[in-house]
């Protein structure tokens, strides 16, 4: 499990730098989409690190490769964690995001703005709100450090 928390930690650092160096120099919209990027690869890596922990305690005999089902998965065997659901259903919306449509607007200026359209709905994403998908990506781990590696 370390290994995998290792990974995900260093796709966050990436994510840190995009958003506090990158970001604040570029002010577009392709930052943001690779932001969104990296957080969606740190949590690939924990998802990775619950499933192989359940293999090992041989609650499940394969991992899938599709992120879905393995999301799926975690919801099943985890069910009983709600802040770990919540995380996850959060990761799915992520990906959804990075999938959709999108528009670009205010580029290189303060306010920029990616309009991605997620499940018929216009969800705006500028650098105030990636930096809390960030923040919320830390908290994420920090969550399955606490609970999952003892």
């Amino acid at each position: 499990m370390k290994e995998f928390l290792d990974n995900s930690n260093e796709e966050l650092k990436r994510a840190d730098h995009l958003i506090y160096v990158s970001l604040k120099y570029t002010r577009s919209v392709d930052v943001i989409k690779s932001v969104i990027g990296r957080l969606i690869n740190g949590y690939d890596f924990v998802i990775e690190g619950l499933l192989t922990r359940a293999k090992e305690k041989k609650q499940i005999t394969q991992i899938p490769m599709s992120p879905g089902s393995r999301c799926d998965l975690i919801k099943e065997i985890y069910s009983k964690h709600a802040d770990l659901l919540d995380y996850i259903n959060f990761y799915l919306l992520l990906r959804r995001m990075d999938q959709g449509k999108f528009a670009r607007a205010h580029e290189f200026r303060r306010n920029v703005t990616m309009t991605v359209t997620v499940d018929n709905k216009q969800i705006e994403v500028n650098i105030d709100i990636i930096t809390e998908y960030y923040k919320r990506s830390l908290k994420f781990l920090e969550y399955i450090k606490e609970n999952f590696t003892k």
